[in-house]
């Protein structure tokens, strides 16, 4: 496995060039064939993860912990309350101390200054678990369930509905790198942030991707290839709750709005799906969903990145 990415970061997709997006694509399709005949390379060997958690998670720690067992690696779970980030210690003391003792960090926290500092600091590469402004590790395995399911990525045409968050964001940047034409369906004040459409508009033109912004969820969906939602109130907002339901519930994926697409489109959730909410049980369940390929496609696509990061 040629070490193109070997001891860098992974801490957004712009970061990255399309190529090495790529690159990461093709390492999962091969550890993915891989685990299905029933074989494991021990591409980690003797390799130690650390994972930092500052919120909690079913996917992200199951993936990351099974997927390093699974390459002879080994993964520690540090909880917020494990360890003394941000408590009185700096984050950058504890990258130089955590570097000595680990071959990879990822870090699943609050604020994105946290994972910059992570990086910055680090002696060993740090991967982007999730922050509150990006999830690119999300939106490298939806991208890669996209392309198992239609066998390429360039024109095909994505529609986000809901709030403009870590998720979307990272999607945009997933698009911008592989020429998908993506569509932001939210509220007006729900747009994605200024930095965000700069690093897109930076990012597209030698792709070819193309963006769309409107508040109409039908408009949004009739040409749609792929319809992708996520929860109305992320991790932290929990106390906007109700209002923020008010708000987004016109923008709810169900039948009667599945109907306004065109009959192949396939349906992405990144999970925990609060059903009855952005999305019905009828869709989650239904011939149009895709939602646990997109899951356990995690397992696979960060697979490919800490082998390729770490190895």
């Amino acid at each position: 496995m040629p070490g193109k990415l070997k001891g860098k970061n992974f801490i957004s997709i712009h970061d990255l060039t399309s190529e090495e997006v790529q690159f990461v694509f093709d390492t999962t399709k091969l550890l993915k064939m891989e685990e299905r005949m029933g074989i494991r390379r021990p591409i980690l060997k003797d390799k130690t993860l650390g994972m930092i958690f500052q919120k909690s998670s079913t996917r992200t720690r199951v993936s990351f912990e099974i997927g390093m067992n699974q390459m002879g690696g080994k993964a520690i779970f540090l909880s917020s309350n494990d360890i003394q980030l941000n408590r009185g210690e700096t984050v950058a003391d504890t990258a130089r101390v955590l570097s000595r003792y680990l071959d990879g960090i990822m870090a699943r926290v609050f604020g994105h200054d946290t994972i910059l500092d992570l990086a910055k600091y680090s002696s060993v590469p740090v991967i982007n678990g999730l922050s509150d402004f990006l999830h690119p590790c999300q939106a490298m395995a939806d991208f890669y369930t996209m392309l198992e399911k239609s066998g390429k990525l360039q024109g095909l045409r994505l529609v986000y509905v809901g709030d403009s968050n870590n998720v979307s964001n990272s999607l945009m940047m997933a698009a911008a790198k592989t020429g998908v034409h993506i569509t932001i369906c939210s509220p007006q004040g729900f747009t994605p942030s200024d930095v965000i459409m700069n690093w897109y508009n930076q990012d597209a033109p030698s792709t070819g991707s193309t963006f769309h912004f409107t508040p109409d969820p039908i408009e949004a969906v009739k040409d749609a290839d792929f319809i992708y939602t996520d929860v109305w109130a992320s991790m932290g907002q929990e106390a906007e709750t109700e209002k923020r339901r008010q708000i987004f519930k016109p923008y709810q994926i169900n039948d009667t709005l599945l109907q306004k697409a065109p009959s192949h489109c396939l349906v992405l959730h990144c999970l925990p799906a609060h059903r009855g909410d952005e999305i019905t049980n009828e869709v989650m369940d239904g011939p149009h969903s895709i939602v646990f390929d997109e899951a356990e496609n995690r397992l696979h696509a960060q697979k490919a990145i800490m082998a390729l990061l770490m190895q």
